[in-house]
């Protein structure tokens, strides 16, 4: 059961990152490396390591994407008051 789960997880958790590779969208992108911090705090935690499943959990999967999309807000924001500002 365990060993299937592990397959299954390693399998998602190469999808997720190459899908995170391949999105253009910084939005996106911070979508997809939420997906990738839950599925890797599945398999910490498989692999009976609650602990750095439950930080992987805050920190990879809620935390970096939520600052991630964050700076990406302000980003584009000064970018549209940039050019607003030239014409």
């Amino acid at each position: 059961m365990d060993d299937a789960v592990i397959v299954v997880t390693l399998l998602l958790m190469a999808g997720s990152a190459t899908a995170a590779v391949v999105q253009r969208d910084p939005a996106r992108q911070a979508l997809v490396l939420s997906v990738l911090g839950s599925v890797l705090a599945v398999l910490f935690t498989v692999l009976q390591a609650p602990d750095v499943g439950l930080s992987q959990l805050a920190v990879g999967s809620a935390l970096t994407p939520l600052l991630i999309m964050l700076s990406v807000r302000k980003v584009r924001r000064r970018g549209r008051s940039e050019d607003g500002g030239a014409k």
